[in-house]
Protein backbone atom coordinates (compact mmCIF):
# COMPACT_ATOMS: atom_id res chain seq x y z
CA UNK A 1 0.00 0.00 0.00
CA UNK A 2 1.32 3.06 -0.98
CA UNK A 3 1.35 6.41 1.40
CA UNK A 4 -0.98 8.21 -1.08
CA UNK A 5 -3.43 5.07 -0.68
CA UNK A 6 -2.86 5.21 3.10
CA UNK A 7 -3.45 8.48 3.15
CA UNK A 8 -7.13 8.18 1.17
CA UNK A 9 -8.08 5.30 3.25
CA UNK A 10 -7.60 6.80 6.59
CA UNK A 11 -9.20 10.73 5.65
CA UNK A 12 -12.75 10.82 6.82
CA UNK A 13 -15.48 10.09 3.97
CA UNK A 14 -17.41 14.00 3.52
CA UNK A 15 -21.07 14.20 3.39
CA UNK A 16 -21.06 15.44 -0.47
CA UNK A 17 -18.76 13.01 -1.66
CA UNK A 18 -20.74 10.51 0.04
CA UNK A 19 -23.92 11.98 -1.56
CA UNK A 20 -22.17 12.15 -5.08
CA UNK A 21 -21.38 8.47 -4.91
CA UNK A 22 -25.52 7.97 -4.05
CA UNK A 23 -26.45 9.84 -6.89
CA UNK A 24 -23.81 8.80 -9.60
CA UNK A 25 -26.43 6.27 -10.91
CA UNK A 26 -29.75 6.72 -12.10
CA UNK A 27 -32.15 5.96 -9.13
CA UNK A 28 -34.59 2.50 -10.21
CA UNK A 29 -38.28 3.69 -10.25
CA UNK A 30 -40.74 2.50 -7.73
CA UNK A 31 -42.08 -1.02 -8.54
CA UNK A 32 -46.11 -0.53 -9.39
CA UNK A 33 -48.80 -2.65 -8.05
CA UNK A 34 -48.77 -5.11 -10.62
CA UNK A 35 -45.08 -5.94 -10.49
CA UNK A 36 -44.78 -6.53 -6.82
CA UNK A 37 -47.71 -8.47 -6.92
CA UNK A 38 -46.54 -10.90 -9.17
CA UNK A 39 -43.27 -10.83 -7.49
CA UNK A 40 -44.56 -11.85 -4.12
CA UNK A 41 -47.03 -14.32 -6.05
CA UNK A 42 -43.89 -15.50 -7.32
CA UNK A 43 -42.84 -15.74 -4.04
CA UNK A 44 -45.64 -18.10 -2.96
CA UNK A 45 -45.01 -20.94 -5.60
CA UNK A 46 -41.46 -21.04 -4.41
CA UNK A 47 -42.56 -21.89 -1.39
CA UNK A 48 -44.61 -25.06 -3.20
CA UNK A 49 -41.25 -26.22 -4.74
CA UNK A 50 -39.32 -26.23 -1.99
CA UNK A 51 -42.32 -27.67 0.16
CA UNK A 52 -43.98 -30.05 -2.30
CA UNK A 53 -46.34 -31.24 0.54
CA UNK A 54 -48.66 -28.55 0.72
CA UNK A 55 -50.02 -30.13 -2.78
CA UNK A 56 -51.30 -32.90 -0.56
CA UNK A 57 -54.71 -30.80 0.40
CA UNK A 58 -54.45 -30.22 -3.67
CA UNK A 59 -53.73 -33.76 -5.09
CA UNK A 60 -54.98 -36.36 -2.27
CA UNK A 61 -57.67 -34.67 -1.35
CA UNK A 62 -60.45 -34.43 -4.70
CA UNK A 63 -58.82 -37.64 -5.93
CA UNK A 64 -60.45 -39.21 -2.26
CA UNK A 65 -63.73 -37.97 -2.20
CA UNK A 66 -64.27 -38.28 -5.84
CA UNK A 67 -63.48 -42.35 -5.68
CA UNK A 68 -65.29 -42.46 -2.25
CA UNK A 69 -69.14 -40.73 -3.51
CA UNK A 70 -68.50 -42.66 -6.92
CA UNK A 71 -67.94 -46.46 -5.87
CA UNK A 72 -69.79 -45.97 -2.42
CA UNK A 73 -72.79 -44.10 -3.34
CA UNK A 74 -72.87 -43.93 -6.89
CA UNK A 75 -75.36 -47.25 -7.33
CA UNK A 76 -77.74 -46.10 -4.27
CA UNK A 77 -77.85 -42.44 -4.90
CA UNK A 78 -78.59 -42.59 -9.55
CA UNK A 79 -78.68 -46.30 -9.94
CA UNK A 80 -75.17 -46.99 -11.67
CA UNK A 81 -71.53 -45.45 -11.10
CA UNK A 82 -71.61 -43.99 -14.11
CA UNK A 83 -74.56 -41.78 -14.65
CA UNK A 84 -73.68 -40.50 -10.62
CA UNK A 85 -70.40 -39.80 -11.78
CA UNK A 86 -71.50 -37.75 -14.96
CA UNK A 87 -73.15 -35.59 -11.81
CA UNK A 88 -70.89 -35.68 -9.13
CA UNK A 89 -67.57 -34.27 -11.06
CA UNK A 90 -68.36 -30.96 -11.42
CA UNK A 91 -69.79 -31.07 -8.00
CA UNK A 92 -66.37 -32.43 -6.55
CA UNK A 93 -64.59 -30.14 -9.11
CA UNK A 94 -66.23 -26.57 -6.94
CA UNK A 95 -65.65 -28.58 -3.89
CA UNK A 96 -62.23 -29.61 -4.22
CA UNK A 97 -61.15 -25.79 -4.82
CA UNK A 98 -63.21 -24.12 -2.69
CA UNK A 99 -62.24 -26.27 0.35
CA UNK A 100 -58.67 -25.51 -0.84
CA UNK A 101 -58.80 -21.73 -0.53
CA UNK A 102 -58.56 -22.16 3.06
CA UNK A 103 -54.87 -23.10 3.33
CA UNK A 104 -54.51 -18.93 1.99
CA UNK A 105 -55.48 -18.13 5.74
CA UNK A 106 -53.82 -20.70 7.33
CA UNK A 107 -50.49 -19.96 4.86
CA UNK A 108 -50.14 -16.28 5.72
CA UNK A 109 -51.21 -16.60 9.72
CA UNK A 110 -47.78 -18.99 9.46
CA UNK A 111 -46.07 -16.15 7.86
CA UNK A 112 -47.15 -13.48 10.09
CA UNK A 113 -46.08 -15.40 13.05
CA UNK A 114 -42.54 -15.90 11.65
CA UNK A 115 -42.71 -11.93 11.48
CA UNK A 116 -42.22 -11.88 7.45
CA UNK A 117 -44.85 -9.38 6.84
CA UNK A 118 -43.63 -7.23 9.21
CA UNK A 119 -40.86 -6.86 6.63
CA UNK A 120 -43.08 -6.59 3.55
CA UNK A 121 -44.94 -3.62 5.28
CA UNK A 122 -41.64 -1.76 5.84
CA UNK A 123 -40.84 -1.90 2.15
CA UNK A 124 -41.33 0.62 -0.38
CA UNK A 125 -44.56 -1.59 -2.35
CA UNK A 126 -47.90 -1.18 -2.67
CA UNK A 127 -49.68 -2.19 0.51
CA UNK A 128 -51.86 -4.94 -0.54
CA UNK A 129 -49.20 -6.71 -2.81
CA UNK A 130 -48.23 -9.12 -0.22
CA UNK A 131 -52.03 -10.15 0.23
CA UNK A 132 -52.65 -9.79 -3.26
CA UNK A 133 -49.51 -12.03 -4.43
CA UNK A 134 -50.12 -14.28 -1.74
CA UNK A 135 -54.03 -15.07 -3.55
CA UNK A 136 -52.04 -15.17 -6.83
CA UNK A 137 -49.96 -17.62 -6.42
CA UNK A 138 -52.98 -20.31 -4.25
CA UNK A 139 -54.55 -19.26 -7.98
CA UNK A 140 -51.94 -21.87 -9.22
CA UNK A 141 -52.85 -24.45 -6.34
CA UNK A 142 -56.53 -24.32 -7.77
CA UNK A 143 -55.41 -25.18 -11.03
CA UNK A 144 -53.51 -28.13 -10.34
CA UNK A 145 -56.36 -29.33 -8.12
CA UNK A 146 -59.00 -28.52 -11.05
CA UNK A 147 -56.59 -30.38 -13.38
CA UNK A 148 -56.16 -33.36 -11.19
CA UNK A 149 -60.30 -33.82 -10.94
CA UNK A 150 -60.86 -33.16 -14.61
CA UNK A 151 -58.05 -35.89 -15.29
CA UNK A 152 -59.13 -38.55 -13.03
CA UNK A 153 -63.05 -38.10 -14.26
CA UNK A 154 -61.80 -38.66 -18.03
CA UNK A 155 -59.76 -41.47 -16.63
CA UNK A 156 -63.32 -42.59 -14.95
CA UNK A 157 -65.23 -42.39 -17.92
CA UNK A 158 -66.30 -38.66 -17.22
CA UNK A 159 -67.47 -37.21 -20.23
CA UNK A 160 -68.30 -33.15 -20.53
CA UNK A 161 -70.99 -32.50 -23.38
CA UNK A 162 -69.88 -28.32 -23.25
CA UNK A 163 -66.22 -30.25 -24.44
CA UNK A 164 -63.29 -28.52 -23.79
CA UNK A 165 -64.48 -24.89 -24.16
CA UNK A 166 -66.92 -25.93 -21.51
CA UNK A 167 -64.50 -27.35 -19.40
CA UNK A 168 -62.40 -24.43 -19.68
CA UNK A 169 -65.02 -21.64 -18.88
CA UNK A 170 -66.32 -23.81 -16.36
CA UNK A 171 -62.76 -23.82 -14.23
CA UNK A 172 -62.14 -19.77 -15.22
CA UNK A 173 -65.42 -19.25 -13.38
CA UNK A 174 -64.43 -21.39 -10.22
CA UNK A 175 -60.96 -19.64 -10.07
CA UNK A 176 -62.70 -16.61 -9.94
CA UNK A 177 -64.83 -17.13 -6.80
CA UNK A 178 -62.03 -18.77 -5.60
CA UNK A 179 -60.14 -16.18 -5.75
CA UNK A 180 -62.38 -13.77 -4.41
CA UNK A 181 -63.46 -16.64 -1.27
CA UNK A 182 -59.90 -16.56 -0.50
CA UNK A 183 -60.45 -12.89 1.01
CA UNK A 184 -62.48 -13.95 4.05
CA UNK A 185 -60.06 -16.37 4.84
CA UNK A 186 -57.23 -13.84 4.64
CA UNK A 187 -59.59 -11.58 7.48
CA UNK A 188 -59.46 -14.67 9.50
CA UNK A 189 -55.54 -15.43 8.89
CA UNK A 190 -55.60 -11.22 10.41
CA UNK A 191 -57.70 -11.36 13.34
CA UNK A 192 -56.95 -14.94 14.65
CA UNK A 193 -54.10 -15.85 16.61
CA UNK A 194 -52.59 -19.17 15.42
CA UNK A 195 -52.80 -21.22 12.03
CA UNK A 196 -54.60 -24.27 13.86
CA UNK A 197 -57.65 -21.48 14.94
CA UNK A 198 -57.67 -19.99 11.41
CA UNK A 199 -58.02 -23.58 10.13
CA UNK A 200 -60.43 -25.14 12.81
CA UNK A 201 -62.69 -21.70 11.99
CA UNK A 202 -62.92 -22.28 8.39
CA UNK A 203 -63.81 -25.63 8.29
CA UNK A 204 -66.87 -24.86 10.54
CA UNK A 205 -67.33 -22.71 8.08
CA UNK A 206 -66.84 -24.58 4.41
CA UNK A 207 -68.47 -27.91 5.65
CA UNK A 208 -72.22 -26.86 6.38
CA UNK A 209 -71.62 -24.56 3.05
CA UNK A 210 -70.41 -27.68 1.07
CA UNK A 211 -72.69 -30.46 2.30
CA UNK A 212 -75.96 -28.14 2.66
CA UNK A 213 -75.58 -28.06 -1.50
CA UNK A 214 -76.12 -29.46 -4.69
CA UNK A 215 -72.44 -30.92 -4.62
CA UNK A 216 -73.56 -34.16 -3.97
CA UNK A 217 -77.46 -34.83 -4.58
CA UNK A 218 -80.20 -33.23 -6.02
CA UNK A 219 -82.02 -30.60 -3.27
CA UNK A 220 -85.51 -31.92 -4.51
CA UNK A 221 -84.83 -34.87 -2.45
CA UNK A 222 -84.07 -32.71 0.81
CA UNK A 223 -87.11 -31.93 3.14
CA UNK A 224 -88.47 -28.14 2.51
CA UNK A 225 -86.66 -26.27 4.89
CA UNK A 226 -83.26 -27.91 3.98
CA UNK A 227 -84.16 -26.92 0.15
CA UNK A 228 -84.69 -23.30 0.77
CA UNK A 229 -81.15 -23.12 2.39
CA UNK A 230 -79.39 -24.84 -0.09
CA UNK A 231 -81.24 -22.63 -2.85
CA UNK A 232 -79.73 -19.68 -1.23
CA UNK A 233 -75.82 -20.96 -0.64
CA UNK A 234 -73.26 -19.82 -2.89
CA UNK A 235 -71.99 -22.89 -3.58
CA UNK A 236 -75.05 -24.05 -5.00
CA UNK A 237 -75.31 -21.33 -7.66
CA UNK A 238 -71.51 -21.74 -8.20
CA UNK A 239 -72.17 -25.67 -8.96
CA UNK A 240 -74.81 -25.68 -10.69
CA UNK A 241 -72.93 -22.98 -12.90
CA UNK A 242 -69.90 -25.58 -13.49
CA UNK A 243 -72.20 -28.31 -14.29
CA UNK A 244 -74.00 -26.55 -16.93
CA UNK A 245 -71.50 -25.05 -18.74
CA UNK A 246 -69.97 -28.88 -18.81
CA UNK A 247 -72.91 -29.97 -20.31
CA UNK A 248 -73.26 -27.05 -22.79
CA UNK A 249 -75.74 -24.82 -21.59
CA UNK A 250 -74.82 -21.35 -20.78
CA UNK A 251 -76.40 -20.76 -17.17
CA UNK A 252 -76.71 -16.80 -17.16
CA UNK A 253 -78.85 -16.78 -14.45
CA UNK A 254 -76.54 -18.75 -12.35
CA UNK A 255 -73.45 -16.94 -13.61
CA UNK A 256 -74.67 -14.22 -12.66
CA UNK A 257 -75.24 -14.97 -8.93
CA UNK A 258 -71.64 -16.27 -8.79
CA UNK A 259 -70.05 -13.16 -9.88
CA UNK A 260 -72.63 -11.00 -8.08
CA UNK A 261 -71.18 -12.99 -5.21
CA UNK A 262 -67.57 -12.93 -6.03
CA UNK A 263 -67.85 -9.30 -6.16
CA UNK A 264 -69.47 -8.94 -2.71
CA UNK A 265 -67.20 -10.80 -1.34
CA UNK A 266 -64.04 -8.94 -2.28
CA UNK A 267 -66.62 -5.06 -1.62
CA UNK A 268 -66.36 -6.84 1.73
CA UNK A 269 -64.21 -8.89 3.49
CA UNK A 270 -61.32 -6.66 1.46
CA UNK A 271 -61.57 -3.63 2.84
CA UNK A 272 -61.95 -5.23 6.29
CA UNK A 273 -58.56 -7.19 5.41
CA UNK A 274 -56.96 -4.03 4.34
CA UNK A 275 -57.59 -1.87 7.64
CA UNK A 276 -56.61 -4.99 9.59
CA UNK A 277 -53.53 -5.89 7.39
CA UNK A 278 -52.25 -2.01 8.32
CA UNK A 279 -52.97 -2.17 12.24
CA UNK A 280 -51.61 -5.22 12.98
CA UNK A 281 -49.03 -5.26 15.32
Amino acid sequence: MTATTAEQASAPVTEDALRSVLLAGERPSRPGPVLTSLTLGWRALLKIKHVPEQLVDVTMFPIMFTLMFTYLFGGALAGSTQAYLQFLLPGILVQANVMITMNTGITLNTDIQKGVFDRFRSLPVWRPSPLVGALLGDVMRYSIGSAIVITLGLVLGFRPEGGAVGVVLSVVLLLVFSFCLSWLWTMLSLILRTPNSVAGVSMMVMFPLTFVSNIFVDPKTMPGWMQAVVEVNPITHLATAVRGLMDGSVPAGEIGWVLVSSVLLVAVFGPITMVLYRNKK
